[in-house]
């Protein structure tokens, strides 16, 4: 296997926008839990508590640096997606090489929705999502050329 990226916290200062200092503390950087496992865990700093219908932005705290050629994908893990039809707002979040240079550190946060009939609870400290790296390819013609400040639809802003 090739290693292609590597986990950070955020700053505190960062994370003091959307949280406190004792979620921020609380902060585990992502893990595969098996040898064989592509998925790379994200867990909660918080307890986070859903019920049917009911949306919430989690502020990871964590952010990626890849490498350029490659992307980290957000999805919901699976048990939670089966049991609970826990659901990405997003469908699936694409983490781009760049992001890690964004005016907000490369924050992941991951906007998800309770889409069951009955209430979700995942306790502090377990995993709610998981993220993958995936390798991607470009056309002969591409010529992108602009830079990245921001987080989610900011690329096309002006």
């Amino acid at each position: 296997m090739k290693a292609v990226a590597k986990f950070y916290k955020v700053s505190l200062a960062e994370y003091l926008k959307n949280g406190t200092e004792e979620e921020y503390n609380s902060i585990i950087l992502p893990k595969g839990a098996t040898a064989g496992s592509a998925g790379y865990d994200f867990f909660l700093n918080k307890d986070l508590y859903l019920n049917p219908n009911e949306t919430t932005v989690v502020s990871t705290g964590i952010r990626a640096e890849i490498e350029n050629g490659y992307l980290l994908s957000i999805y919901p893990r699976s048990g939670l997606g089966f049991k609970y039809r826990l659901r990405l707002d997003n469908t699936v979040g694409i983490i781009d090489s760049d992001y890690f240079f964004a005016d907000n550190e490369g924050h992941i946060k991951v906007k998800i929705t309770n889409c069951g009939d009955k209430p979700l609870f995942v306790e502090k400290g377990k995993g709610f999502c998981q993220g993958i790296f995936t390798e991607y390819f470009i056309t002969v013609d591409d010529d992108a050329n602009g830079e990245r400040h921001g987080g989610f639809g900011s690329t096309d802003k002006k």
